[in-house]
């Protein structure tokens, strides 16, 4: 597939602990299209989480090819991995990992102080980012001052800022009530459809599932079936 943003092919993935090896993924193969938004399911430890972080570059198979926008980022060192990931992923977590004495426009702007940005051009793109999550009047509220769900979208903003072309999603209304986690999910829809973001989310829940395109079930490190949503 020509138009696979992320390809994941025959990936074994295997951890060390004392003297014995953990295997997570068992030859697990995956092609995740330009412009999907995909939702992985599946009981603990099946290999969710892990399978989250080798397609965002936060952790490397055993063995087996991960291929992100044509690029085999497992065979990347680790300098040009960190590079790799601060240009074309945006990560959001389940706790939203502000900084508390930050004002949430300082937060969104933590990641281009990385990059070679003018201080003008990273206020513009942080009045974007803010904008689409819808947080243009809360630009000067700290976290304590916000919403559960103000700060979720404060942090879907920061991993919108550098303008990546995936978003990695761990599990990011698990915090949440159902009408928040709802907005949140219908917000990540949005960046899906009108803004072109391929988006991957780990989610336990099967309401947040519902508003992916698709949902892919694995257990014991195996990817079962693959439903349309």
């Amino acid at each position: 597939m020509s138009d696979a943003m992320v390809r994941v092919n025959n990936v074994y993935k295997s951890y060390v602990r004392g003297k014995q090896t953990v295997e997570v993924l068992h030859g697990l193969t995956l092609d995740i299209p330009k412009g999907d938004f995909v939702a992985l399911m599946g009981p603990s430890g099946s290999g969710k989480t892990t399978l989250l972080n080798l397609i965002g570059g936060l952790d490397r198979p055993t063995s087996g090819e991960i291929l992100v926008g044509g690029e085999r980022i497992d065979q990347l060192t680790g300098g040009a991995l960190a590079k790799w990931r601060a240009r074309n992923v945006g990560f959001i977590f389940q706790f939203y990992n502000l900084m508390p004495v930050l004002t949430a426009e300082r937060n969104v702007e933590l990641p281009l102080l990385l990059t070679g940005l003018s201080a003008a051009q990273r206020r513009k793109s942080v009045a974007v980012a803010l904008e689409v999550v819808g947080l243009t009047d809360r630009a000067r509220h700290k976290p304590r001052e916000l919403s559960g769900g103000q700060e979720q979208r404060v942090a879907i903003a920061r991993a919108l800022v550098s303008d990546p072309t995936l978003l990695i999603c761990d599990e990011p209304t698990g915090d949440l009530d159902r009408k928040t986690a709802d907005e949140i999910l219908g917000l990540l829809q949005l960046l899906n459809r009108d803004h072109g973001k391929t988006i991957v989310v780990v989610t336990h829940d099967p309401k947040a599932a519902e508003f992916a395109r698709r949902t892919l079930h694995l257990e014991k490190g195996q990817l079962l079936e693959q439903a349309a949503a």
